[in-house]
């Protein structure tokens, strides 16, 4: 079982990050970790499907289908050739796109191109049920990639439990979309199931996110430590001696 202890491991937490110390959580200021997430979720998420639907208007489905995916090639080769961390939703994103065109384009068809994201989301779903029951939380890696996590704070059980818990959260929430998504696609045209698709998943996305930090924040407040937003921990520097004594001493005559 890990330690509940919250002290340092040695090394001082990052700038932006979650980290602790012996009574307190310190959490990021909201705006910084906006900001931080904004960049993520615009080069896995926002631009190839921006690009997908200028395509789609301008220049029809196949065109739509290149653009998107080779957005998604640049980013993670850019990402690659800077030797730049890929966040999990970039690769992840990159990979069933890749699957998904290379389908529409076998069969020519958008119904199956859109079609596939909802078996996928319901795989997704299945995979953090499973991660859950073997207690090695799929959300974990997700949350780190949005916010850094120091290891003091994973290493406690209470928060590891959470991850598990939240991850059942998340697998309710993909299935809910699926369901929604799908009967969308069956009922509205291309052009207007792109963007009802967009405002269903971000609203109930947004929803999961903030049911999961008040469900963090919950948790380690129950664990007995108070939760602080925008503070960081104060690590004192080493003590310098003074330099003047010092050569002065030295520079000293021996007796």
């Amino acid at each position: 079982m890990p330690s509940a202890d919250c002290r340092s491991h040695g090394a001082p937490p990052a700038a932006f990050s979650i980290h602790c110390d012996d009574t307190t959580v310190h959490m990021p200021r909201p705006r910084e970790a906006v900001r931080h997430a904004i960049p993520i979720v615009a080069e896995g998420v926002v631009a190839p499907m921006a690009l997908f639907y200028g395509a789609l208007v301008l220049a029809g489905f196949r065109v739509a289908l290149i653009a998107a995916l080779c957005w998604s090639y640049l980013a993670l080769a850019r990402r690659v050739r800077r030797r730049e961390r890929v966040s999990s939703l970039l690769l992840l994103g990159t990979v069933l796109l890749t699957a998904r065109t290379a389908v529409a384009f076998a069969t020519g068809s958008a119904f199956v191109y859109f079609i596939q994201p909802l078996a996928t989301t319901v795989g997704a779903s299945a995979l953090l049920v499973v991660s859950a029951a073997l207690r090695r939380p799929f959300t974990q890696r997700f949350a780190h990639d949005f916010c850094p996590i120091d290891a003091t704070v994973l290493d406690q059980p209470i928060v590891h439990r959470f991850f598990v818990r939240i991850s059942l959260v998340w697998a309710f929430a993909l299935l809910a979309n699926a369901g929604v998504v799908l009967w969308l696609l069956l009922t509205s045209s291309v052009g207007a199931f792109v963007l009802e698709r967009t405002a269903v998943s971000w609203g109930l996305t947004t929803a999961a996110i903030v049911w999961s930090i008040v469900g963090f924040t919950r948790v380690m407040r129950r664990g007995g430590r108070a939760v602080e937003w925008g503070r960081s921990v104060v690590h004192p520097e080493p003590a310098v001696a003074p330099v003047g004594p010092v050569v002065a001493q030295a520079s000293a005559p021996a007796s």
